[in-house]
């Protein structure tokens, strides 16, 4: 995804915590040098993205996982899609 913040105000995550929207935003800035396959950049990402999920207290239910994937899907190409199928898989999201 590139610095276009558009899918923020997307109405329909309206109802998400904006805590949850910040950690996102943040998440696809650190996203963007990681080569997702690449096992040997990917893992500490994921480790790092799950203990900053852990301190911060953010978590997401499959519902908030659902809705704030297909909003993204409308404002991302084929690779950052790629790429966020990459992380909800590790997380065994979707």
């Amino acid at each position: 995804m590139d610095a276009n913040k558009e899918w923020l105000n997307d109405p329909a995550l309206a109802g998400i915590d904006k805590a949850k929207l910040s950690f996102l935003e943040k998440l696809f800035v650190q996203s963007t040098s990681i080569d997702m396959t690449n096992q040997k950049e990917m893992l500490p990402f994921l480790l790092s993205l799950s203990r900053l999920s852990k301190e911060n207290n953010i978590s997401f239910d499959k519902n908030e996982v659902t809705l704030i994937y297909s909003v993204l899907q409308k404002y991302s190409g084929k690779e950052d899609i790629a790429k966020m199928e990459k992380i909800s898989s590790a997380f065994h999201f979707r």
